[in-house]
């Protein structure tokens, strides 16, 4: 799959239900993974022992799952499930009906436990055949492969505070901050947009506009 050297395939099935049947998941989370999942496939291993390339500073492992779908979306909370239960971090290749999208966050070991990881952002590709996703294994040691492929999944999303895409010599951990930054302002400018519309009484509007004003000149600060 996706051209990847012999040595790093693993290809095992992993039942789904060891994701939830053991812990304190939500009933709708539950049924998010049996109405929207089909099958897990645990398809590649990339590492140092795997590849021949360096050890990570970062990233230790990237492991290659193929989850196939019973519907053409899927709902991040999984993602976020699995991220949180494996310690190392993951490409997920959703494929359905024969297309492919490929999904990765940002993963990073929580500031409390060394043992946790937390994902803040995901990125993903357009549905396309498996041939056509653009992804390529490229780096000298693993961290360097992790970003590529953040990189390659996000495509123009990651573009740093001076303006310069992300895939060139900007830090990917400062464009992975300020993408999430923009996406949590946009999403507060909506939703005051909407407020003030729906606001009858004018010292009401007046003060959400000033807000409106103060998140949209910190959205044009950090673009």
């Amino acid at each position: 799959m996706l051209s990847l050297p012999k040595s790093t395939e693993f290809n095992r099935r992993i039942p789904k239900q060891k994701f939830y049947e053991n812990l304190s998941v939500t009933p709708e989370l539950k049924r998010v993974f049996v109405d929207q999942i089909s099958v897990i496939y645990w398809r590649n291993k990339l590492a140092a022992t795997t590849l021949n390339v360096g050890q990570g500073e970062r990233v230790t492992e990237v492991e290659i799952f193929e989850m196939k779908l019973n519907q053409p979306s899927i709902d991040t909370k999984v993602l976020q499930l699995i991220d949180k239960e494996i310690p190392y971090h993951i490409l997920y290749l959703l494929e359905y009906h024969g297309e492919y999208q490929a999904w990765i966050g940002c993963k990073e070991p929580s500031a409390t436990k060394s043992d946790i990881f937390k994902v803040n952002s995901y990125y993903n590709t357009d549905w396309t055949t498996l041939d056509k996703l653009p992804l390529s294994m490229e780096g000298l040691h693993m961290d360097e492969i992790y970003d590529n492929f953040i990189r390659q999944i996000a495509g123009g999303r990651l573009v740093a505070k001076n303006g310069e895409n992300a895939g060139t010599k900007s830090d990917i951990k400062e464009a992975i901050d300020l993408d999430y930054k923009r996406q949590k302002l946009n999403k507060q400018i909506a939703s005051l947009e909407i407020k003030i519309k729906s606001e009858k009484q004018f010292n009401k509007q007046v003060k959400l506009n000033t807000q409106l004003k103060t998140l949209k000149k910190e959205l044009e600060d950090i673009k």
